[in-house]
C-alpha cells in the first residue's frame, strides 16, 4: 500500500497521493469517530466510483469499506449563502454592518479599509461562530459627522462596496449573489423573476409607526426606495437592509406626519415602491 503525506485538519482529513497512486486528489469529510483513509485506491468500473476503506478510531479493528462518486463533488463543495446585513436599529450612534458567508470569512482588512475609503470611521468589529457560521459585525460612522450613515446613497455604496468585495476575494460567491451574473466568475444558475419575487406589506406598529416589508430581486439602486418614501412625506426612522444571495429582504420603521400610516397611504407607499421595482435594473455602471 503507497501512500504520501497524509493530514488531518479540524474538519476534515485530506489524503495526497503521488500522481501514479491516482489522477485526482480529493478531501473526504470525517467525524470525531471515523478517520479516513484511502487504502488501496481503485475505480469500481461498474459505478465510476473510487473504492476506499474506512477505520474507525473509536472501535478496535472496524473495517469498512465506502465509497465517493467522481461525478459529484465532495461537501466542502457546497458555497453558503452570502449575507450583508445593514442595521440602522440596534446601536443609536453606530450603523451596525454584518457580514456572513459560511465559515469562509477571514480578517477582512480589505473590507475595512474599503469601507474606510467611502469617508467612513470603522469604530470596532467583533467576529462570532455560530453553527459553523462566521459572522463578522463593523460598527460604522460617517468621519465627518461621528454619527451613523443616513444617506441612502452611501448606504448603498456600503451595500455593493462589500457585495464587490465578496465578488473579488471570494470569486466562488458569484454563483449565490446576484451582482455574479454580469461581475463574477460564474453567474447564478437561476435568475429571479421580479414579479414574482416582491413582496411589499406595510402593518401598524404602534399608534406612531408603520412596519415597511419589502422583498424583492437583489440589484444595484434599491436603496433609491428610501427616496420615494421622501418624496411623498413619508419618513424613515430606521431600518434594516438584508442581501440574501439573490434576494433583498429590508424592513423600515415609517411614520407619516408622527403617526402610522393610514391605509389610503399605505397603499400609495407599495404602489409607487412596486412600480419602481418593476422597472428595468439600473445601469450597470451605478455598481
Amino acid at each position: 500500500m503507497a501512500m504520501a503525506n497524509a493530514y488531518l485538519t479540524s474538519s476534515f482529513t485530506s489524503i495526497r497521493l503521488r500522481p501514479s497512486d491516482f489522477s485526482a486528489v480529493k478531501s473526504f469529510p470525517t467525524t470525531k469517530s471515523h478517520l479516513y483513509l484511502l487504502v488501496s485506491p481503485r475505480i469500481d468500473s461498474t459505478s465510476n466510483k473510487n473504492v476506499m476503506m474506512c477505520a474507525s478510531v473509536d472501535g478496535v479493528n472496524s473495517i469498512s469499506s465506502s465509497s465517493f462518486s467522481l461525478n459529484s463533488g465532495p461537501e466542502t463543495d457546497y458555497v453558503p449563502m452570502p449575507i450583508v446585513l445593514i442595521d440602522q436599529d440596534t446601536d443609536p450612534d453606530a450603523t451596525i454592518v454584518q457580514l456572513s458567508f459560511g465559515d469562509r470569512l477571514g480578517a477582512l482588512p480589505d473590507t475595512m479599509k474599503a469601507l474606510k475609503d467611502l469617508g467612513l470611521d470603522v469604530l470596532k468589529g467583533t467576529v462570532t461562530t455560530e453553527n459553523s457560521v462566521t459572522q463578522t459585525k463593523f460598527f460604522i460612522t460617517r468621519l465627518s459627522t461621528g454619527r451613523k450613515v443616513e444617506d441612502p446613497d452611501v448606504l448603498e455604496m456600503i451595500r455593493l462596496t462589500i457585495i464587490n468585495n465578496l465578488l473579488k476575494y471570494h470569486p466562488e460567491s458569484s454563483e449565490r449573489l446576484a451582482m455574479g451574473e454580469a461581475f463574477g466568475v460564474k453567474p447564478p444558475e437561476k435568475k429571479i423573476d421580479v414579479e414574482i419575487a416582491t413582496h411589499i406589506h406595510v402593518k401598524e406598529n404602534g399608534p406612531r409607526r408603520s412596519l415597511l416589508s419589502v422583498e424583492t430581486a437583489d440589484r444595484p439602486g434599491l436603496l433609491e426606495i428610501i427616496k420615494i418614501m421622501s418624496d411623498i412625506n413619508v419618513t424613515v426612522e430606521s431600518a434594516e437592509i438584508d442581501t440574501e444571495g439573490l434576494v433583498a429582504k429590508d424592513r423600515f420603521h415609517v411614520n407619516y406626519r408622527g403617526a402610522a400610516l393610514n391605509s389610503s397611504l399605505s397603499q400609495v407607499l407599495v404602489n409607487c415602491l412596486r412600480y419602481y421595482l418593476r422597472r428595468p435594473e439600473t445601469d450597470e455602471e451605478s455598481y
